[in-house]
């Protein structure tokens, strides 16, 4: 450790330090650089970015003096969260009316998972959730907050069943018997990587679990309006929100989390939210928001969409339509080169894919087999992430497939031609 460093931020960089740890980046470009790096990593929809940036310049002046005031951005200000409990009821359709007094906004989805994290848990203490997951909510809440994700031992058939309840129940049991507190539970709904939603009787069994070892629920739902018809047999999305709790589970211990980065495709506005009706968390939020509270330009664009309920309806069912047909050309695509993926997906921007077949066994000095898949998928000029959902089945990759169909096409031309070789 260098000798001027806290032990803290050595810490933090142990954890970035890590093989494959970061995506690379896409260089490819059809007509000005054809032989570049097409990434499948990223989720990003890039199919509506388009569509935000002309209402943003047709509509939103971040000019006004009154944007650039601490008053109009500290925890949200007023604006913003009027306009997101208006689309929270609307496409969550919660049992009790949101209201803004129950959401707090912060400066994007990573530091609302770190703010909760240092909020319900202290270091050294853990979080639950399901296998494979979303890999970097390590990074969100163990990177400052140094609160440890625990993993069940699950997978993509039976993390949405009932049953699920008793392999968290073993995973807390070995988890507090090897000196690890559990604080919470924390699911992906719809789910990042496997683009399924929870069965409302599961999110009913989950709060039960939560409400009888005394743990918060983290419902991290900021793909919610990013479903879709995929023409297979899937579970709608059922927003914990709109369970009626009483019974079930605590007030205090229930928390959903909300951004505009997916299903708005505006990662770059940097706006996430916590919505709870506990004053407890929502205290222990804003006692640390100062160091995380969100931009007053990004807060007036976001409000700008969220109040415009006409303009925000028809953008909505037009990502919905666009999710369709990238997922069907991202299916065909696989179908057609042999490659497997995990079926009844109807949420999110990505597949789960199944690449076991093609591990190599030659690791050409990697430090397993699927990282040695990255690599060579990689000298074909196609990324996936490997390793990245802490799968327990080797050999499954995220596929993110919202991006142009004629780059999604070539990427898994690319994929085929790698896999061929091997």
């Amino acid at each position: 450790m260098d000798a001027h460093l806290s032990k803290r931020s050595a810490a933090s960089l142990n954890r970035l330090d890590l093989p494959w740890r970061f995506a690379s980046a896409q260089t490819y470009n059809a007509r000005t650089n054809p032989d570049g790096l097409i990434s499948f990593a990223t989720a990003e929809n890039r199919l509506v970015t388009s569509d935000v940036q002309a209402f943003v310049n047709k509509t939103v002046k971040c000019g006004d003096a009154e944007q650039l005031t601490y008053g109009f951005s500290a925890a949200g200000g007023s604006r913003f969260p009027a306009a997101l409990a208006a689309h929270l009821n609307e496409y969550f359709r919660p049992h009790e009316p949101v209201r803004a007094e129950h959401i707090t906004v912060t400066g994007a989805a990573t530091p609302m998972h770190e703010i909760l994290a240092w909020g319900v848990a202290d270091a050294g203490e853990g979080i639950l959730t399901s296998r494979p997951v979303y890999g970097r909510f390590e990074l969100d809440f163990g990177n400052r907050a140094e609160v440890e994700v625990v993993y069940a031992d699950t997978n993509a058939e039976n993390c949405f069943d009932e049953e699920v309840v008793s392999r968290f129940e073993d995973a807390l049991v070995k988890s507090e018997a090897a000196g690890t507190r559990i604080r919470a539970l924390l699911i992906v709904n719809p789910h990042n990587p496997l683009g399924r939603c929870y069965p409302r009787d599961t999110l009913i069994a989950l709060m039960n679990f939560c409400q009888s070892h005394k743990i918060h629920l983290i419902s991290d739902e900021i793909y919610a309006c990013s479903v879709f018809d995929s023409g297979e047999s899937a579970a709608p999305f059922t927003s914990v929100l709109s369970i009626c709790n009483d019974g079930l589970i605590d007030t205090e211990l229930l928390h959903v989390t909300y951004g505009l980065s997916k299903d708005f495709g505006c990662a770059g506005l940097r706006v996430g939210a916590i919505i709870t009706r506990s004053k407890a968390v929502e205290a222990a939020v804003r006692a640390v928001l100062r160091f995380h509270n969100p931009a007053g330009p990004s807060l007036a664009i976001g409000a700008a969409m969220l109040e415009d309920r006409k303009w925000c309806r028809e953008f909505i069912a037009a990502s919905r339509a666009r999710l369709a047909e990238a997922y069907a050309v991202a299916t065909k695509g696989l179908q057609d080169i042999g490659v497997a993926y995990l079926p009844g997906s109807n949420a999110g921007l990505f597949l789960w894919v199944d690449l076991s077949p093609y591990l190599p066994e030659d690791l050409d000095g990697e430090l397993n087999a699927e990282f040695a898949l990255a690599k060579k998928l990689q000298s074909k000029g196609v990324f996936l992430h490997p390793r990245e959902e802490h799968s327990l089945t080797p050999g499954w990759f995220r596929l993110v497939y919202t991006q142009d169909a004629d780059i999604v096409k070539e990427g898994i031309k690319r994929i085929g031609a790698a896999i061929v070789v091997l």
